[in-house]
Order: structure tokens, then sequence, then C-alpha cells
């Protein structure tokens, strides 16, 4: 039976209310900051005089956020989702007034590491307190509405980050935002309490990985400074970060994993293939049409507005209580979506066609990362047993940054192989270095077409699993 609206209570219904409040501004002023502060950097490091340390600003905070996931994992399993969620919110505070007040280029690192490992601590806290406080008709709407949380910030960090920085002063993005985090924490803490502890088959007993969470963690980093230097000392570090990558990182993902066993280790990789896919052609889509197009950097950074939207667009329709498709079939179709987006992109390096082309296909291809994406958190729960929800949560998020990381840092080498064949007098690159980086994202987004057909187990308990939303 198709389930109807009245199905099962709102999550702005009374019980449910100041945990969906709390949740969805505690992921706002995350998303924020995140987009906020690339626009503030530029005028911070060379105030701090750190441009040579320009890349540890983001790498630090990214590194810091792969442990913090996994640490997040292992307290929630074993005691609960509360401490993490506290403990987070407050390291992301501390590191947003380090970074805020910081006078020289080292404590503003150590700053944005502090605001990784809390914002890690944190998502995956959120997620496990989902999977325990919301019951499963109603997980698709709260996940819909965590994507939502992106758009507003997407639309007016960047512009409130500039006005900041251009008129008052770049310290502002960090040290204005700080006091408002621990806000929406008030408000999720007594849902919390009543769902704190270990989960009701008993604290977990599995060897602890929180030491090679930071051997991943060190190694990206170490692969993300790699990829900035154009040498054969770079080609040495790649090659001990990938050595301790491919024996570490199997250990944190449900086994199978990297065999994309059906199920849940499938839902798990699904993350960090869309991912890589779609971030790794969006880094350099305002690029090509700022230096190959001609448009302004304001018209270039619409596009990526228009993909907020059409992420949330996406997310919403897949927790529509009339969305009847099984949700291995809203991950394949938004898979194949983003590939199709990320092709119509290289028709934008064709001068007949118009520029615009680009933003609308890039919002088309954003529904179906918000369509696959929050299913896969849908069905990360539906899959997962009550004492994993911790590590399993920690692992989709690691593979989502990972994902990320990997194929950007990959779309970067081809462009600067590009850059360095062209003359120093020209600030563009050849053509069919966008075609080739196009060409690599779409494969790989229609690769996890293919591969979200094996979501989809033959256990009855999994079959018979609602697969709609509320």
């Amino acid at each position: 039976m198709t389930a109807t609206p009245t199905d099962s209570p709102s999550v702005l219904g009374r019980a449910h209310r100041n945990l969906t409040i709390g949740i969805v501004a505690t992921v706002a002023f995350i998303a924020f900051e995140a987009m906020a502060v690339a626009t503030a950097m530029p005028k911070a490091v060379p105030d701090l005089d750190g441009v040579a340390l320009y890349a540890l600003a983001f790498s630090g905070f990214f590194t810091t956020s792969l442990f913090g996931l996994v640490l997040s994992g292992e307290l929630c399993d074993r005691r609960g989702p509360r401490l993490p969620i506290v403990a987070g919110a407050i390291t992301f505070s501390i590191g947003l007034l380090l970074a805020g007040a910081a006078q020289s280029m080292w404590p503003f690192i150590a700053g944005r590491a502090a605001q990784g490992l809390g914002g890690g601590m944190v998502i995956v806290a959120l997620y496990v307190t989902v999977g325990r406080s919301y019951p499963e008709t109603m997980r698709p709407r709260i996940f819909a509405a965590m994507a939502a949380a992106w758009v507003l910030p997407s639309i007016v960090g960047p512009l409130v980050a500039g006005l900041l920085a251009d008129h008052a002063s770049w310290r502002w993005v960090f040290l204005g935002i700080a006091p408002f985090v621990l806000i929406p924490i008030l408000l999720i803490l007594p849902s919390v309490r009543a769902i704190d502890g270990p989960p009701p088959t008993g604290p977990v007993t599995r060897r602890r990985r929180l030491p090679l969470a930071a051997a991943v963690a060190i190694a990206m980093a170490a692969l993300q400074y790699a990829g900035t230097r154009p040498d054969l000392t770079a080609l040495l570090i790649a090659i001990a970060a990938v050595t301790v990558l491919v024996p570490t990182v199997p250990r944190l993902l449900p086994k199978g994993s990297l065999r994309l066993r059906r199920g849940l280790p499938t839902v798990v990789v699904m993350r960090g293939i869309l991912a890589g896919s779609f971030f790794g052609a969006e880094a350099f889509l305002p690029l090509l049409l700022v230096a190959e197009r001609g448009l302004s950097s304001t018209l270039a950074g619409l596009s990526l507005t228009g993909a907020a939207l059409g992420w949330a667009t996406g997310s919403w329709y897949q927790g529509r209580s009339r969305t009847t498709a099984p949700r291995h079939v809203l991950v394949q179709v938004g898979s194949g979506t983003v590939s199709a987006a990320i092709a119509a992109l290289g028709l934008v390096l064709l001068p007949a066609v118009p520029a615009f082309v680009a933003a609308a296909a890039w919002a088309v291809g954003a529904v179906g990362m918000g369509m696959a994406m929050s299913s896969l958190s849908v069905l990360l729960f539906q899959l997962s047993p009550p004492e994993d929800h911790g590590s399993n949560s920690a692992a989709l998020q690691m593979c989502d940054n990972i994902g990320t990381i990997t194929f950007v840092g990959l779309a970067g080498t081809i462009f600067g192989s590009g850059h360095g064949s062209e003359t120093a007098s020209t600030t563009s690159v050849p053509l069919w270095v966008y075609a080739v980086i196009l060409a690599l994202m779409a494969t790989l987004a229609a690769f996890g077409a293919w591969a979200a057909g094996r979501i989809r187990v033959v256990e009855p308990s999994v079959q018979h699993s609602p697969d709609v939303g509320p």
C-alpha cells in the first residue's frame, strides 16, 4: 500500500519539532561556514603572511574531519550521541574563535583543524540521532530537511562573507558565527538525552579504529599536499600515502565495500562515487565559464547557486509520500542524471552552445545528487543494525570525503598537467583538459548508476522494509 501524508507524524510535529529545528539549524551553521570560508580565505591568508601555507588551511580541516568522523562513530556506538554532539559543537566553536583571533598563520591553521574535528564529530552524531529518534517512515523527510539547510548558506554565505571581508574584517566570518553554533545544540539536547547510551543490543566490543582513522587522515593530507607539487618529491609522497591508504581504508568500511558487496557495503561506497564525480566536475565549472566563455565571476558563481536549489529539490522529491520508486532505483536514476549533466557540461566547450546551458545542466545534475544522496542516507539505517549506526554513519561520511578529495585532486593533477603545456603568457588551458576531466567524472557517475543496482539484496527482512518516504 502506498503511504499517505497522514500515515506518519510530521518532522515538525510536537514530538520532533525542537529536534528537527535544532538539527537543521546546526547543519545550516556548518554549511554557512563551509561556503563563507572560501570567500574569506583570500583576504585572511595575506593578512596573516601565510600565502605559502594556503593549502594547509583547507587540508588541515579535511584531515581532522576524517578523524572526527571515526571518533564520533566509536563514541556513538559505545556511549550514545550526546557526548560527540556536545564535544563536537564546542570544538567547532573554539576553532572559529582561534581562526578569527589568529595573528599568524599557524594558529589560523590550528583553528581550521579544530573546526574540521568538531564538524566531523557533530555530523555523524546527528546521523545517529536521526536513526534513533525518528521512525523509519520519517527519515526521508528529515534527511530532505538537512539537505535543504544548505540552500540559504549556499546563496548568502559567499555574499555575506565577501561584504564582511571587504567592508569590515575577514575575522568576523569566523568570530561572528561562533556564539550561534551552540544555540541549536540546546534544542537538540533534551531529545538526545532520551536516546543516549549504548544501543539496545548492548555496547559495541569491536576493535578500536582510531589508530586506523589517524593513519588515513594523515595519508589523505599527504596526498593533498603532493597534489600541490609538480616534482619527484610529490610523486614519492603520493606513493607513500597510497601505500598507507590501500590496506587501511577497507578496515574502516563495512566488509566487502571495495568489492561492492550487495547491500550496505555498496550504499557506503556509492557516497564516495557520487561525491567524487559531482564535486570533481564542479571544482572546475566556474573556471571553465570565466576563462573559456568570458563570464564574470558573479555569473559563474550563480551556476553553483542553481545547483544548491536543485540539490534541495531532489532531496525533497525522495522524501515525498507519493514517491513510490524503490530507493535503489532512486539512487540509480540520480547517478545517471549526474552523469548526463556532467557530459552536458562538455557541450559548453563549443562556442556555438550558450553558456547558460552549463547552469541549467548543473542544476539538473544537482537534482540527481539530492535524490541519490538522501536516499543513501535512508538506506544506511534500513540496512544497519542499531549497534553499528555510529560506525556505519562514519564510514558513509568518510567515503564522501575521500571520494571528494581523491577525484578533485585527480582533476587538479590533470588540469595542472595541461596548464603546464601552455605558454606563460596565457591564462587559459587547452580545451581537451576540461574535456578529459568532464569525461572522467561522467564515466565515474555512470559507473555509479550501474553499481547502485547492487544495493538491492534478496533477504526478506530488507525486501519488506519500506522503500518510500512518509
